[in-house]
């Protein structure tokens, strides 16, 4: 009986919160910290690229920012060329590009967009065997030289061929010491 009553007076009280709870305004996100927060996500450190990836893999958390995370990842320029993964740096760069640019401060911020996703390249590059690095570290001056000068990813296959050599002679380099060792 006693329960009866609680749970009577229990469901007008949950509802009475929830109606408040759902009228009441969200906190909207002044431009200044949306700025504040692309700026802290948009540096080219490993703090930075860390805050942001773990953003990315939870959006939901950052809804009120309104944030485009989509993503063409290295638009018409290969995403894995040779086998090197780009594809988290290149939608990082996106991120800025299309946040920045919504937020209608893209100009005053290309040259650090494109500056970090340089960074993201190298550091992705430091993840090989230092025998193809060479291969990536070309190929990540490559693609930023791409959005430095055309705003967007255009590769042309003699870069990607240029690449293709110098991974061929590491892996020949990995090659030969491999088999020093069996030796």
């Amino acid at each position: 009986m006693k329960h009866r009553r609680l749970a009577v007076l229990a469901i007008p009280l949950a509802a009475l919160l929830l109606a408040l709870g759902l009228a009441s305004p969200a906190l909207a996100v002044t431009v200044d910290q949306k700025l504040a927060v692309l700026s802290s996500w948009t540096q080219a450190n490993a703090t930075s690229y860390n805050a942001w990836n773990s953003a990315r893999q939870n959006q939901g958390a950052w809804a009120d920012y309104g944030f485009d995370w989509s993503t063409d990842y290295c638009s018409s320029s290969p995403d894995q060329p040779l086998g090197f993964d780009f594809r988290l740096p290149c939608w990082h760069h996106d991120f800025g590009y299309r946040n920045y640019k919504a937020v209608g401060q893209f100009p005053a911020n290309k040259s650090r967009i494109d500056s970090y996703f340089y960074y993201d390249m190298k550091t992705k590059c430091a993840t090989y065997n230092t025998f193809v690095r060479p291969a990536c570290y070309s190929l990540a001056w490559t693609y930023y030289q791409a959005v430095v000068n055309f705003g967007s990813l255009a590769v042309n296959q003699t870069d990607l061929d240029k690449a293709a050599a110098l991974k061929a002679q590491g892996d020949q380099a990995l090659a030969v010491q491999n088999a020093r060792r069996a030796a």
